[in-house]
């Protein structure tokens, strides 16, 4: 008998299907309500389940179920199951109408500033029917839930220096510099040569202390030979961060491609100061071996053409 033979008589997919909603509901009676089946078929299906494995899969008590370590391991394929079989179907439903679709991203605060917009702007172009789910994802914490959980296809942010993840594969689009920012109608705007020691006396607004950003952000005054300044503001919000350097009153080092794919539609100007940046490339991650969506893939497509287009070089390059 052959060993796909073996699996497919052993455990069927309803078999998984009511074994995924028990641990979800906690509970066989509420599992039974959500799949509009009787109590008995919940209870049998799963004692024998644990019979043909030989293994508990559930502990039971008055509360409820809770699943044992062997009730994990299944349970942790089960959903891999179900989530190659959906991207089957979607790759299915792809060939039969290439725009049509559900994609599901981790974005970090930096890429949602500038790359992001302008790479679903070109996206929704060529496939105006596809949906895009975007999940907050913190990359500074190297943790990759999202990813690692099947809750996201992809991850888009500021990468690691050494991705140390042996199940994760990082692709660098750019490097990304910081660059020095000011209000449009700052006396500092006006300014056509400047250097960071001319300003080290000037409000700046920086980053949490202990984050990633200030790290970087402390890294380019000490490249130029200079103590980072005292900030008069520090914040981990970047819509603030932006906000308050366009009232004209605080400097701030800016990603450069949030000025770039994202710094039109603000009151702001890079100064020609020229920063010396730590590495810090921007790309994206995903998990090594999986197979991705046909949407995926061509978001992945845009997302590099974008990323190599020109938009926004001009008036970076001057600096």
């Amino acid at each position: 008998m052959k060993w796909t033979d073996r699996i497919g008589r052993r455990v069927k997919l309803r078999d998984l299907h009511i074994a995924l909603a028990v641990a979800e509901a906690g509970s066989m009676t509420r599992a039974a309500q959500a799949l509009a089946v009787s109590y008995p078929v919940v209870s049998k299906t799963i004692s024998e389940l644990e019979h043909t494995l030989g293994v508990k899969l559930f502990d039971r008590s008055i509360s409820g179920v809770e699943p044992t370590h062997y009730g994990r391991a299944l349970l942790k394929s089960g959903v891999a199951v179900f989530d190659e079989m959906r991207k089957g179907l979607q790759q299915i439903e792809f060939i039969k109408q290439p725009d049509v679709g559900e994609l599901r991203i981790g974005s970090s605060i930096v890429t949602d500033a500038g790359l992001l917009p302008a790479i679903i702007e070109r996206f929704s172009q060529e496939f105006p029917r596809a949906a895009v789910d975007v999940l907050p994802e913190n990359i500074a914490i190297q943790q990759y839930d999202n990813l690692r959980d099947r809750k996201v296809e992809l991850v888009l942010g500021r990468l690691p220096a050494t991705m140390t993840e042996p199940d994760l594969v990082a692709e660098p689009l750019f490097d990304e510099p910081n660059v020095v920012v000011a209000g449009s109608e700052s006396p500092w705007a006006k300014r056509r040569s400047l250097t960071l020691a001319d300003l080290i006396e000037e409000p700046w607004v920086l980053a949490q202390p202990g984050s990633l950003a200030r790290s970087l952000h402390e890294e380019v005054f000490r490249k130029s030979g200079l103590e980072p300044p005292s900030a008069t503001v520090v914040t981990v919000s970047l819509h603030l961060y932006m906000r308050l350097i366009e009232t004209g009153r605080w400097l701030g080092l800016v990603p450069a491609s949030v000025m770039r794919f994202g710094g039109k539609g603000m009151r702001l100007k890079v100064l020609p100061v020229k920063a010396l940046s730590p590495p810090a490339p921007v790309g994206f991650i995903t998990v090594k071996g999986r197979t991705l969506t046909p949407l995926a893939e061509r978001f992945i497509e845009c997302t590099r053409k974008v990323a190599n287009s020109d938009t926004g070089r001009a008036s970076m390059r001057r600096f």
